[in-house]
């Protein structure tokens, strides 16, 4: 696993981590990289290929199916079934660390979704995150870095740790430190856009969910 320690106040060492990120994405390949939530493992959402390997790294069911990052709404659109309604929920909801349940689109592999038809998506409000996304033009998986069904990795030294002799490990570790946060995010399933329903509660305030929750009562 080849790391990469990312230093905020180095525009040089951030356009290297940007670049050798993407060229891991495009290749298939598998990064472990800071979200504003906690680390995740990410890959070319429509590489089925890619896909299988965050599986083999996490050990995890591929009946389970895994999280995405978009870049914006309009990315989202392309690959969930979202009308003019839920379109004006998002714009409320995100950036931010929610993450909304929504039906597919065909675009998106069902080797991501556990062969299920709705997917898990939210956009990033974390700056390597937001700059990745200048340099690739499709959404990536958010899975939580660490191996299913163990603690999650809240340190960069465990990642490494974790990782760093595994046959099965991510190929790239945008090594960020630690992280601030320790939550994951909250999750909404909006395919019943009428009726919005909380799955997990997270790093979002108890009270914006009220205050989203209480418009649908």
């Amino acid at each position: 696993m080849e790391e990469i320690k990312l230093d905020s106040r180095s525009p040089q060492t951030i356009e290297f981590s940007l670049e050798k990120s993407r060229q891991a994405l495009v290749g298939g390949g598998v990064i472990a990289f800071p979200t504003d939530t906690i680390y995740g493992l990410g890959a070319n959402a429509f590489d089925e290929e890619a896909i299988l390997k965050v599986y083999r790294i996490k050990e995890r069911n591929i009946n389970k199916p895994l999280s995405i990052l978009v870049r914006d709404i309009s990315m989202a659109k392309k690959v969930a079934c979202i009308d003019s309604r839920a379109e004006k929920i998002l714009e409320k909801l995100w950036p931010d660390s929610v993450t909304v349940i929504l039906r597919k689109k065909d675009i998106l592999p069902y080797a991501l979704t556990g062969g299920e038809e709705n997917v898990a998506m939210r956009i990033s409000g974390n700056l390597f995150v937001k700059s990745l996304f200048s340099q690739i033009d499709f959404p990536i998986t958010a899975t939580s870095a660490n191996i299913a069904g163990e603690p999650d990795l809240l340190t960069a030294d465990a990642i490494k740790e974790k990782f760093s002799c595994r046959e099965n490990s991510p190929d790239l570790f945008i090594n960020s430190g630690d992280l601030d946060n320790h939550l994951p995010s909250t999750i909404i399933d909006l395919t019943d856009v009428n009726n919005p329903r909380l799955v997990r509660m997270g790093m979002v305030s108890k009270d914006k969910l009220s205050a989203f929750f209480k418009k649908f009562e």
